[in-house]
């Protein structure tokens, strides 16, 4: 392969993963997606996904598929929630892509640091792990800002109390309708890890 046809095919390949989030916005309702947000997601995640309860998610800038694939996880009860399963049944699988869509569009906010100490703890945990207790870096599936993929979850801006509240019921098994890795993962974190990993994701932006 040529230098030009190498370059013409790394173009493509781009332009490709940039319409991406275009065309699925093209296929989904968004007037009916700001529609069901504004009549009942708003109540705990806010109009933008800025959530200002730390006991909820925030959901700006998550991505859609990672989003749809957890509604339909509520309404299946695969994954358990007394909140969040009435809130999906009756949504149907456009409807979860819409919201998942509408979502995603919004902008993230970073935290800003509190304690440079327990950030410096959180940022070695986060990018190495822990090689004494055999815990991976956090940044090995979530990468280096906590982007995530469409797959994995946006960590980057989380509440810290909610990314503590998930890796606890990673580790007691009480949710289990993800990458079982993390139920590994959540077992080798030590209280001091485990806050300061979920306050140093909080400033990712």
């Amino acid at each position: 392969m040529s230098k030009k046809q190498g370059l013409w095919l790394g173009m493509t390949v781009l332009a490709t993963i940039l319409s991406q989030p275009v065309q699925a916005a093209e296929k989904v309702d968004l007037a009916r997606a700001e529609e069901i947000v504004s009549g009942r997601c708003f109540l705990c995640h806010g109009l933008e996904g800025e959530s200002a309860s730390p006991i909820f998610p925030r959901l700006a800038g998550q991505h859609w598929e990672y989003v749809a694939k957890q509604l339909g996880e509520f309404k299946s009860g695969k994954r358990k929630s007394d909140t969040m399963k009435p809130q999906s049944e009756e949504l149907t699988s456009a409807e979860m892509k819409a919201l998942g869509v509408f979502f995603e569009s919004k902008k993230a906010s970073a935290r800003p640091v509190k304690d440079a100490e327990l950030m410096a703890v959180g940022k070695y945990v986060f990018n190495r792990g822990n090689q004494f207790s055999g815990l991976p870096a956090c940044a090995s599936c979530h990468g280096t800002k906590g982007l995530g993929t469409p797959q994995l979850p946006r960590l980057a801006g989380q509440h810290p109390r909610y990314t503590e509240d998930q890796l606890k019921q990673f580790n007691s098994r009480e949710r289990n309708n993800d990458n079982a890795v993390m139920h590994t993962v959540a077992s080798k974190l030590t209280e001091l890890e485990r806050n300061a990993v979920a306050e140093y994701i909080a400033t990712l932006d």
